[in-house]
């Protein structure tokens, strides 16, 4: 904390842990991001206090050209700041939860480009429907009419693409209901640690 530098040393993830051990407990200051979390609980297991840097308030101190040097030089002294703000290491739990999430949000935009696929696919033969996944029925019900105009090829394009749709559907509602029980086990968990006599 007095900014005198004591090693300089370059090392792979797991000298890094080896060598964390062997110091006395100590602050460990990592940018936010990544497997930063990871690393706060692994320096926070060895016994070490470990703390997050939201990467804007580093990127400030940055001196020379991006390398893990200059931005282990950054982060130091960033971190030495009086007013410094710092980020809490998320718990294996919170992580697993963010994971989740993000897998809902990836497979619903890869639905949406399938619908808008579709609806591209069909505005070529005149058929115009707006945007939104609201509209697939519709959709659904134009390409499974036995008098639709659309040509052989195409018809079979329409009818993968909206199998496509329908599996990613299945799925996004499968990770709602796992996000939902997450939501309602954090809310249970909540509502009994503030009742008497059950919480810490």
């Amino acid at each position: 904390m007095a900014g005198e530098v004591k090693f300089r040393k370059k090392l792979s993830r797991e000298q890094f842990r080896v060598f964390m051990a062997a110091q006395p407990a100590c602050l460990v200051v990592f940018e936010a991001g990544g497997s930063a979390s990871y690393w706060a609980r692994e320096m926070e297991a060895l016994g070490h206090e470990a703390r997050l840097i939201a990467p804007q308030y580093v990127r400030p101190f940055l001196k020379r050209q991006k390398n893990d040097a200059a931005d282990a030089e950054a982060i130091v002294i960033a971190a030495r700041q009086p007013e410094m703000r710092f980020v809490a290491p998320k718990t294996a739990d919170q992580q697993a939860k963010a994971v989740l999430l993000r897998g809902h949000e990836r497979l619903d935009h890869q639905r949406t480009e399938l619908v808008n696929a579709l609806r591209a696919v069909l505005y070529e033969y005149g058929h115009l429907f707006p945007v939104g996944f609201g509209h697939v029925k519709r959709i659904a019900a134009l390409v499974g009419n036995p008098d639709c105009d659309l040509p052989a090829l195409v018809f079979a394009e329409c009818e993968d693409l909206l199998a496509q749709i329908a599996e990613k559907t299945e799925r996004i509602e499968a990770k709602t209901k796992a996000l939902k029980a997450l939501a309602a086990d954090t809310d249970t968990a909540r509502r009994l640690q503030t009742m008497p006599g059950v919480g810490p």
